[in-house]
């Protein structure tokens, strides 16, 4: 039983780490006339930039019924699994061009998480119910 509370307190000492805040040091002088080196927010920009170009391919109109909307994960969350689930319409989306989207998301994600050493929740998302309101795919 002490081994068990052991790794369970370690694993949900993991899930809780504060992020590590980006070191001023690593930003270029402004005065020097530099380009200032990316630091944490301007890495999440990227990722938030090009999480809404997914956005734009996911098309929720065009499903008059629930049996063709779909929910696709997004971004990649330090403990694993995606932040949430966005709902499209399988019959007016590109799947194929909006999966890669949230690839490219979920890989700088991933890497960002690494990079500044983040922790998040550990519990498992699941991909929310779904239904047609209006001929558009919307989650319950």
């Amino acid at each position: 039983m002490r081994k068990i509370l052991t790794v369970w307190l370690l694993t949900l000492a993991a899930c809780n780490r504060a992020a590590v805040p980006p070191d001023p040091a690593d930003d270029a002088d402004s005065k020097s006339g530099s380009v200032a080196a990316p630091n944490q927010d301007s890495d999440w920009k990227a990722i938030e930039a090009i999480e809404a170009q997914a956005k734009t391919i996911a098309k929720t109109n065009g499903c008059s019924t629930a049996d063709v909307c779909r929910a696709a994960p997004v971004g990649s969350r330090a403990c694993g699994g995606p932040r949430y689930y966005i709902p499209y319409c399988s019959v007016t989306t590109d799947s194929a061009a909006l999966f890669n989207k949230l690839q490219e998301v979920a890989s700088a994600e991933q890497a960002y998480n690494k990079k500044y050493n983040l922790a998040s929740t550990c519990e498992m998302r699941l991909p929310p119910a779904l239904e047609s309101s209006g001929g558009t795919c919307v989650a319950k």
